[in-house]
This record gives C-alpha cells, sequence and structure tokens, in this order.
C-alpha cells in the first residue's frame, strides 16, 4: 500500500508548480483528479509530441492522475467542481484567490459543502501584502529574488535566468509539504484549513538563507552574500581533457587530496587551515584548484578524488545524463507504453521506502480522459453528462481521437 492511499486531491493547477506537486502526491498514492479547462492545460503543446497534447513536459508532471474537462466559467462546470469538492479531502490551486472567487470556488464556498477540506493555494504573493493581486510566473519569482543578479554578481556577462522552472520545482516540493502538514492536522484533529504558500516568499526564504551572512545581525555585521557562491571560479574545473566537478567541505578532505598530489603542507598556509579561512580566501583558494585540476585528465580526477571521498562527478549535458551508470543501475529511466503516445521515458519516483514505496500506476491522461467516469462517481447520470458535454461544460478525448 501507498503511503497517501485513499486520499483524493482535486486538483485545479495548470502549467508547472502546481502539477508537479500533485505529481508527488499522486505519487505517494494519493488519487489525483485533474480539472482542465475545454482547451486543456497550457504545458499540453509544449515540445514535440507524437500525438496532439501529450507534449514530454506534459507528460513528466501529469502521471498519477485522471484528467476531467469542466468549464468553470459556466455554472453547471463549477456545480460539478463542487460536487466533487465535497468528497474531496485535499483541493488544490495555483490562479490568484481572486479568480477562485469570482469563479464560485473560494474557501468559504468550499468548505461550506465540506468543513474538513484542506484548500491549499499557490499563489505569486502573500495575501497580506501590497503585491496580493498581481500574477506571478518563474521566470519574474527568479527575478525578484535576485538570483539573475547573483549570477552577474558572480562573474556573468549580465543578469540572466537559471535555465529551468526552478522557483516552479522549488515551490512545488512547499506546496507538498503544506498539504501533508495540513493533512497530519486533519487526521489528528479532524479539522480541514486554508493553507496559502506564497512563491515570492518561499523562494526569498531560499535565497536569503544562503546569502544573509552578516545582514542576519541587527546591526549589520556586514553586507549580505556568500562569498564562496560568489566566487567567479565557483564552477566546474577544466582539466587536461575536459572538465570535473569537485567540491571539498572539510579540513579531512582537504588533507586527503593534497596528500594525495604530493601537497601536504599547504594546509599549514592559514589560507587553507580551516573552513572559515578557505572561505575568506575563496577566490584563492579556487584559483590554486582551476592550476591543479588542470594538470590530469578527467578520468584520472575522478579516481583521485573518490578515493579521497571528496564529492565527485562528471560533467554532464543534457544527453550524456541519459548515459549515467548510476541513473540507468538504479532503473531511473523506465520504458513505458502510454495507450496514445507509444513508447516513453518515465523517470521513476526518486525516493526509496521499506514499507510504503511510491510506485506509478497510470501515465499521463489525454484531455478529459476520464471525465463521465469521474462524472458519474459524483452522481451524474450519462443524459446529463451529454447534455453538459453538448453545451461545452465538459468533454472527452478518446484514445482514437489522438
Amino acid at each position: 500500500m501507498t503511503p497517501l492511499h485513499g486520499i483524493r486531491v482535486l486538483d485545479l493547477t495548470s502549467y508547472l508548480m502546481g502539477p508537479f506537486a500533485t505529481q508527488i502526491l499522486g505519487d505517494m498514492g494519493a488519487e489525483v483528479i485533474k480539472v482542465e479547462p475545454p482547451e486543456g492545460d497550457l504545458v499540453r503543446v509544449i515540445g514535440p509530441s507524437p500525438c496532439a497534447g501529450m507534449g514530454g513536459m506534459f507528460m513528466q508532471m501529469n502521471r498519477n492522475k485522471r484528467s476531467i474537462v469542466l468549464d468553470l466559467k459556466q455554472p453547471a462546470g463549477r456545480d460539478a467542481a463542487l460536487r466533487l469538492a465535497a468528497k474531496t479531502d485535499i483541493f488544490v490551486y495555483n490562479v490568484r484567490p481572486q479568480a477562485m472567487a469570482r469563479l464560485g470556488l473560494s474557501y468559504e464556498a468550499v468548505a461550506t459543502i465540506n468543513p474538513g477540506v484542506i484548500y491549499v493555494g499557490a499563489v505569486g504573493f502573500g495575501q497580506d501584502g501590497p503585491y496580493a493581486a498581481l500574477p506571478a510566473l518563474d521566470d519574474l519569482m527568479q527575478g525578484m529574488v535576485a538570483i539573475p543578479s547573483l549570477f552577474e554578481r558572480a562573474g556573468g556577462e549580465g543578469p540572466r535566468y537559471v535555465p529551468l522552472a526552478m522557483a516552479d520545482r522549488h515551490v512545488g516540493v512547499a506546496l507538498v509539504n503544506a498539504v501533508l502538514g495540513g493533512l497530519v492536522h486533519k487526521l489528528r484533529s479532524g479539522e480541514g484549513q486554508a493553507i496559502e504558500v506564497p512563491m515570492f516568499e518561499t523562494m526569498a526564504q531560499g535565497v536569503l538563507g544562503d546569502h544573509m551572512m552578516g545582514a542576519n545581525f541587527d546591526p549589520p555585521l556586514g553586507p549580505p552574500g556568500y562569498t564562496r557562491h560568489l566566487s567567479r571560479d565557483r564552477r566546474p574545473f577544466r582539466t587536461a581533457d575536459g572538465h570535473v566537478c569537485a567540491f571539498l567541505i572539510n579540513d579531512r578532505q582537504w588533507q586527503s587530496l593534497l596528500e594525495a598530489v604530493g601537497e601536504p603542507d599547504r594546509m599549514k598556509h592559514p589560507h587553507f587551515a580551516d573552513v572559515q579561512a578557505r572561505t575568506v580566501h575563496s577566490a584563492e583558494v579556487y584559483g590554486f584548484l582551476e592550476t591543479m585540476f588542470r594538470t590530469r585528465t578527467t578520468a584520472q580526477w575522478l579516481e583521485v578524488l573518490r578515493k579521497a571521498d571528496v564529492p565527485s562527478g562528471p560533467l554532464h549535458t543534457l544527453e550524456s545524463l541519459f548515459e549515467d551508470e548510476h541513473l540507468n543501475a538504479v532503473g531511473f529511466f523506465e520504458r513505458r507504453e502510454h495507450p496514445v503516445a507509444g513508447t516513453v521515458l518515465n523517470l521513476r519516483p526518486p525516493s526509496r521506502w521499506s514499507r510504503t514505496p511510491p510506485e506509478v500506476t497510470r501515465l499521463a491522461p489525454t484531455l478529459g480522459e476520464h471525465s463521465a467516469e469521474i462524472l458519474g462517481e459524483v452522481g451524474y447520470t450519462r443524459s446529463e453528462i451529454d447534455v453538459m458535454a453538448a453545451a461545452g461544460v465538459t468533454s472527452q478525448t478518446t484514445h482514437k481521437e489522438q
């Protein structure tokens, strides 16, 4: 049995952050019902696909879910959503709360029919501040918490965004944590509640948690900014034939590596003597390492570093990552047959559990694949569903239509 077996999630999220979070819940066994507008989640059309609406990004964030199409702007669509909400444990959304209120799906509306619901909103900004009603997306969040400026400060040509949906995934994990915390409280007390997970504050906590430094104190003991992270030399080291990734943390690792390369006395130098000294003089330390690593090949350095128990590994490209010996040995890439997309490469849940492991029981659904099935579960008759479909309130895509 999976850890969240028997827990029902009504998922009104789209794009990346929300679907990533609800997929984690689905992997842990929750029954996730994905509510999509008639045109579907926009992410369906991002990237190549062998069939309509099944792009790779969508498929990697929407497994272990059933899909229902509901036009929530129509009264019949809203009524159907409320019927589903009445039988759900967790209600998740990632649009502005003002939009949920206009749809008639505010916390008050949902809690009226289901007082025990855990109503979780992934919002751009905390709703008690001046940015409350503003829209938010990943790139915006990266910029507003200074990530692009950190690249420039660390020696880049100018500010730039991290080339992945870093904020969406970081806040998505925070969203999962909030859901699980709310669920534990409900299991103990029977009480539901509204939970707000703001992107801006969550990302600000992550960035400033690393970079507060002297600004942590009042009065400040120095400016914000972690010297090692901001060093222009903090990058994969160039070797004689490529690059290697390595990070020396403690004195034992430094001593072991310096002995391996014939420089044990360097630890006696005041700039290398301990963690604090190496942090203060990080430019000099990185300069030494940069010169040292150029003297051997990547394979030779990996052998030396691993014998010295120094965290290290190859510098992968996206293409070479698929060939990584460890990922393949642990079965990280699973080839599975999707009913319309054909053979797909599924990324298995990464965590290992001794008793209740997460599992993938279904791949990503087609748009509205389960509309009639889900509506039937909350009491709609076949004729009522047909009327809703004729009015554009719902729809169902069969595998033959793909």
